[in-house]
């Protein structure tokens, strides 16, 4: 098997022993700063985030003074991962318990589970309530002073859902509730980045953050089976559904996920591919109605392999009960899915993620790696493969892109932040207004409603990032499109639906001009990079991807390594990526940090110096609470680097 990025690993199993509190070493190690006021928990997905959540809530609110605590998630299913937790027998003095009635992650409309919001802060009993970032978004806006959470944990989970942008609702509200109130904030993501040019936070506000830093290599390298975790980008030409038979491994516990119907690579009807990977797995011998699993006889050998279908809607919350239940690795092999089995999906032995289709979002990457990360007996090595349709470009397009992307999904693994400029541009074929030469970034489109009123024209210009986050989150939404519903039912229906859900009290001709905006921002970002020739709607997106992310592109490493033929196009692979590549990348992103000039850096040596010497040899850390000492730490790399790149030139 051949792989882009392969990183090994010496397994201890230190990350998955317990201390005598029953807790693992991530959660150890942010229940040792248990008592700041103000943290940030950066740790990949299955490393144990919400358990050590839930540690530090319930310290809190036993020992430091905090009457509530708030527990915001991004979507309603993220929820269940604070449901109530028996923690007394495993050592700790106190079980997490839950009151449904606060449990706003369950059925009610948007509007009920914001007045409870409002409510929990008002009932001097109540402890702990779960909710949606929507939900506390919303709920923020109405309550009308900081102060109101006072003596309040927030805890924000998948953080990087949080923008620190002027017209980032969410983002606002928290750094007002941080400036004008005594609550305390702890915030956790499994990927430090957005996808587009904001900021999580300011970096004056993240100073104020302790920080717990937990990254893949070290999650992996206490695991005790997993060895290896490699990544592999697979271009196809024609039709992805003539390719994946051969991108499939059907020895290992698979999840599938085919491209959005709206993509070019999609066929446009799923179910019809849904039923070319059954044929290419082998043929169907069977449904169990009870479980709504198939049997399905393997073309090679004749074995039995158990596929679940999370694609067709028929018999899926029946599907989705079944893989609820697993409880060995023999009860499952393969999953077929669109738009689930993501963020916050749990099959502990799931071994290989096959996605077809360009991901524009890195967030998403890294979700569906996370997947196949987790530490199972049944697994030395797991994987994670793109089939992508072949872009339209020079093979050198093609690798530079590759690298770009290689670069960034490394970064991730250490828990830096990607940033990516946001995208106002761009599509073949769109009428754009060529008369400002200024601004090569902004598309104009003719026809769009204007702004009748300065309210409308604001919302436009500030708020349609928010905007767009709540139509993606938006269960109606997401159901249509997954079914294919009518675009203009969701343009004119379920789109004004969720505007108004906004609280914006906008009239009809007011709804109706920020509707087009919105609609027409949608259509362009994902028109930037739409299909320009080929068989099967052949697309540059891939590229396009590659070169929005200008902070990975100043990182002076070549991740790659050769190309080798795949099906009638080919695959691009990079040098491994092993401990030692990884400290060089680090060291690489920690280089650009500061930005250092010679003369600067002649005045700060002899103090670091200084710093050594009067902490026994203790070289500065970039991770102190101390700003001088971490400037300290970035310079002492800057000058590391700077001396390596001149013995490099020399040795030329």
């Amino acid at each position: 098997m051949s792989n882009n990025i392969e990183v090994n690993y010496h397994t201890t199993g230190e990350s998955t022993v317990t201390n005598k509190l029953g807790m693992r070493q991530m959660q150890e190690r942010v229940y040792a700063k248990r008592n700041s006021k103000y943290l940030l928990v950066k740790a990949p997905p299955a490393s144990g985030k919400s358990r050590a959540l839930i540690f530090v809530a319930l310290d809190k609110l036993a020992n430091q003074g905090i009457k509530k605590v708030i527990v915001a998630v991004p979507e309603r299913s993220i929820g269940s991962s604070f449901k109530n937790t028996e923690l007394v027998k495993y050592g700790f003095y106190e079980d997490w318990i839950i009151d449904p009635y606060y449990d706003l992650t369950s059925a009610g409309t948007s509007d009920s589970k914001v007045q409870r919001l409002i409510k929990f802060m008002e009932d001097e009993e109540a402890k702990v309530a779960i909710c949606t970032h929507s939900t506390l978004r919303n709920a923020y806006q109405k309550i009308d002073s900081d102060r109101k959470f006072d003596n309040t944990l927030i805890a924000i989970d998948e953080f990087h859902h949080v923008s620190a942008e002027d017209n980032s609702v969410l983002g606002g509200a928290l750094k007002n509730i941080m400036h004008n109130s005594n609550a305390h904030i702890l915030a956790m993501t499994g990927s430090y980045f957005r996808g587009d040019s904001a900021p999580i936070l300011t970096e004056e506000d993240e100073r104020e953050f302790d920080k717990v830093n937990y990254s893949y290599y070290e999650q992996l390298d206490g695991y005790k089976y997993l060895k290896s975790f490699g990544i592999d980008y697979k271009f196809y030409q024609g039709r992805y559904i003539d390719a994946i038979e051969e991108a499939m491994d059907l020895d290992k516990k698979m999840i599938i996920h085919i491209p959005n119907v709206n993509s070019a690579e999609s066929t446009k009807d799923k179910y019809d591919e849904v039923d070319h990977i059954f044929d290419a797995i082998g043929e169907i011998e069977k449904k169990d109605e009870k479980t709504g699993i198939y049997f399905v006889r393997r073309k090679t050998d004749g074995k039995l392999l158990k596929v679940a279908d999370l694609v067709n809607e028929d018999g899926r919350e029946k599907i989705q009960a079944t893989l609820r239940k697993i409880k060995d690795v023999d009860d499952l092999d393969i999953i077929i899915a669109l738009g689930m089995a993501k963020e916050g999906f749990d099959w502990p032995w799931a071994e290989y993620a096959l996605t077809i289709g360009y991901r524009g979002s890195l967030t998403e990457i890294v979700q569906i790696i996370g997947r196949v990360t987790r530490d199972s007996e049944n697994k030395t090595h797991s994987q994670f493969v793109n089939l992508i349709a072949q872009p339209d470009a020079d093979n050198e397009d093609v690798t530079y892109a590759v690298n770009t992307i290689i670069k960034a999904i490394t970064a991730s693994l250490l828990m830096e932040q990607v940033l990516s400029p946001e995208i106002k541009l761009k599509s073949k074929g769109s009428k754009i207004d060529t008369t400002d030469k200024n601004n090569d970034d902004i598309v104009f489109i003719k026809g769009l409603k204007e702004p009748p009123t300065q309210k409308a024209k604001d919302i436009i210009e500030n708020d349609l990032p928010d905007l767009k986050a709540a139509i993606l989150q938006d269960r109606q939404v997401q159901q249509a499109i997954a079914t294919q519903e009518d675009t203009e039912y969701v343009n004119k229906v379920l789109i004004p639906k969720v505007i108004m859900q906004q609280e914006l009290e906008l009239d009809d001709e007011e709804l109706e001009s920020v509707r087009q905006h919105l609609v027409a921002d949608m259509v362009v970002s994902q028109s930037q990079n739409k299909t320009s020739k080929g068989e099967n709607g052949d697309n540059n997106k891939f590229l396009s991807m590659a070169n929005r992310l200008v902070d990975v592109e100043k990182l002076d490493i070549n991740m790659i390594d050769k190309i080798n033929p795949f099906q009638r196009a080919y695959e691009i692979m990079s040098t491994n990526i092993n401990s030692s590549t990884l400290r060089i990348l680090q060291r690489e992103i920690d280089s650009k940090k500061y930005d250092f000039s010679e003369d600067e850096l002649r005045i700060i040596y002899p103090q670091i110096l200084k710093f050594i010497s009067e902490n026994d040899g203790k070289l500065p850390d970039k991770g102190s609470d101390d700003e001088m000492e971490r400037k300290y730490a970035y310079a002492l790399i800057k000058l590391k680097t700077m001396k390596e790149e001149k013995e490099r030139l020399e040795n030329a």
